[in-house]
């Protein structure tokens, strides 16, 4: 029997403000949160709300033979909650029916794989508590910024305890052999991967409105009709793609609600089902081993990660950056840590992709920059006054195996300190008891000494 497996992301970066050279070292808030708001808030209009209101129908109509993946990053999740709370509502509702997944990330929607695997790790960490705080879910599987994946990314992956990961079909990867099998990774072969169908996920996200294509319009029975006439041995048909498909980029007027809420009828008459990742990861076998030596992503024709380290500019942003993250890994400001999360969102980078023009129209068309040389400037302002902020905590001019020792040191004294004051504190404790004690016991009577007895008087013996 086949299985669709659906996966929607939802993100939404912290975009900036316009920083100019003359603002570093005098202000420190970087955002654009009128933007910010105005985004988020339309997307979620127009979009996520009805999306969500379409699968809790789809849900009550088909019960739990139509389920659903989502993964929402971390900045993703503080935006809703600030400008769009009544989605995280929407959201628990669906989580409520039991149809629900959710997928771990990097919080910040980060290229810390590629970079900074200790940075990677507490990124994944600190979204997989926020889902829980937020849905009582704890994820199982992980989707990683982009869907980059390589072997080291699988060996650091499976380390963290995760038996599952999904990632990009790519044919320069794939070759001859199908996406629509469970894989495993030939670094960490217990850990199973799930790849995307790019082309069918692709017929929906962007050519289901498309005219000048040869098979618009598309209808849910003849898509149905492409998967159940797949070789029979192709058991898992992965549909990722963003959520904002329904609604946003392909608007309500296609008829994309539509087309979502008949797909699950034609599927069970075709005997196709749905499936959620950890369900596949638990029920099914791996079939082969991948080797990716070199990252891919799900991003562009070549699919690999050209479209955020593709350049010099995006490469002098991208090192500047991760250069200063033991320094702001070890500070306590709860400011500068939350600026340094915003701060590594992929979008960024992406801002400042200079590819040829066909893929430049598509980075293009999610930038809010005139050009890419705007959007590195831009960036490189605003870094430039938080490495000043970092530095003002942690001089660069001390190395970071100096700094890490001096305080290590500080900390261990700290520890000291607190342990003494710990003692200094209990044994005042005993003291005032004793003492109290003493006030309150009653004073014991002094005794008399006993009065001795007068000894007979000797009798005279005559």
């Amino acid at each position: 029997m086949k299985s669709i497996c659906f996966y929607f992301q939802i993100h939404q970066p912290f975009r900036l403000k316009t920083y100019r050279f003359l603002d570093i070292g005098n202000d420190h808030y970087y955002y654009d949160d009128f933007a910010n708001d105005e985004i988020i808030t339309r997307i979620a209009q127009r979009s996520y709300l009805p999306a969500c209101e379409t699968l809790k129908e789809m849900f009550a109509t088909y019960g739990k033979k139509f389920k659903v993946a989502f993964s929402i990053s971390g900045i993703a999740l503080e935006q809703i909650e600030l400008y769009v709370p009544e989605l995280i509502d929407a959201l628990k509702e669906l989580v409520q029916t039991g149809n629900v997944e959710f997928l771990t990330e990097t919080y910040a929607h980060s290229l810390s794989s590629l970079a900074d695997p200790e940075e990677f790790r507490l990124q994944v960490k600190e979204h997989s508590d926020k889902i829980y705080q937020l849905f009582g879910q704890r994820p199982k599987v992980l989707r990683n910024t982009e869907l980059i994946y390589s072997d080291d990314i699988s060996q650091l992956v499976y380390s963290m305890g995760y038996k599952g990961m999904i990632t990009e079909g790519a044919k320069h990867i794939l070759g001859w052999k199908s996406p629509n099998y469970v894989y495993s990774s030939a670094a960490a072969p217990k850990l199973k991967l799930l790849l995307k169908n790019s082309k069918l996920s692709d017929d929906i996200s962007f050519r289901f409105n498309n005219t000048e294509w040869p098979e618009y319009p598309l209808t849910a029975d003849k898509y149905i009709n492409w998967i159940a006439d797949l070789p029979e041995e192709e058991q898992i048909i992965n549909l990722f793609m963003n959520f904002e498909t329904l609604g946003e980029l392909q608007p309500r007027e296609s008829g994309i609600f539509e087309f979502m809420k008949a797909l699950p009828r034609f599927a069970f008459e075709k005997n196709i089902g749905f499936i959620t990742p950890s369900e596949a990861i638990a029920k099914m076998k791996s079939v082969s081993e991948l080797a990716v030596p070199f990252p891919m992503s799900w991003a562009d024709e070549a699919r690999d990660t050209s479209a955020w380290l593709g350049n010099d500019l995006q490469n002098e942003a991208f090192n500047k950056l991760y250069s200063i993250a033991e320094r702001v890994r070890l500070c306590s400001d709860r400011r500068l840590k939350q600026d340094w999360m915003y701060l590594q969102a992929s979008d960024h980078f992406y801002y400042m992709c200079t590819k040829h023009l066909d893929d430049g129209a598509v980075h293009s068309h999610y930038s809010p920059y005139e050009s890419p040389f705007t959007a590195f400037t831009n960036y490189m302002n605003v870094l430039a006054d938080f490495i000043v902020r970092v530095e003002e905590q942690y001089p660069l001019t001390i190395e970071n195996e100096e700094l890490n020792a001096l305080l290590t040191t500080i900390r261990n004294q700290e520890h000291e300190i607190a342990e003494l004051n710990k003692e200094v504190a209990l044994m005042r404790n005993n003291i005032l008891k004793d003492e109290e004690l003493a006030k309150e016991e009653p004073a014991k009577p002094t005794k008399k000494p006993a009065a001795r007895k007068k000894a007979a008087p000797k009798k005279k013996v005559e």
